[in-house]
């Protein structure tokens, strides 16, 4: 790297904060609704019966499991039908008979 390239890369970037610094902030008052400014604050929950929950043994059963095969067929199904062709047979000849062969050359 040129000295010129060191010396103009943190300069550009110093120059740029500047400007970002200059800017003026967006008006936020009257964005809130009277009804928001009126609710009360929101009840904090406490932590520990969450992460006990998350830590518990996943409820896999038979009919969850079926529900989920069956989903990933259709899924799998769904990607099979999409890998075929895009366009069909008679309308690339038709497209291929319409392009100018020169032309691509």
């Amino acid at each position: 790297m040129s000295s010129a390239r060191l010396i103009s890369v943190p300069l550009t970037a110093f120059s740029l904060s500047l400007l970002v610094g200059c800017a003026n902030a967006p008006a936020l008052d009257g964005r809130i609704s009277a009804a928001a400014a009126a609710a009360p604050y929101p009840i904090l929950q406490p932590l520990a019966p969450l992460l006990a929950r998350a830590a518990e043994p996943g409820k896999i059963t038979t009919p969850s499991m079926t529900r989920t095969d069956s989903t990933a067929a259709a899924l799998r199904a769904r990607a099979a039908a999409l890998r075929g062709p895009v366009v069909d047979g008679a309308t690339k000849s038709r497209m291929q008979r319409g392009v100018a062969q020169a032309a691509l050359r």
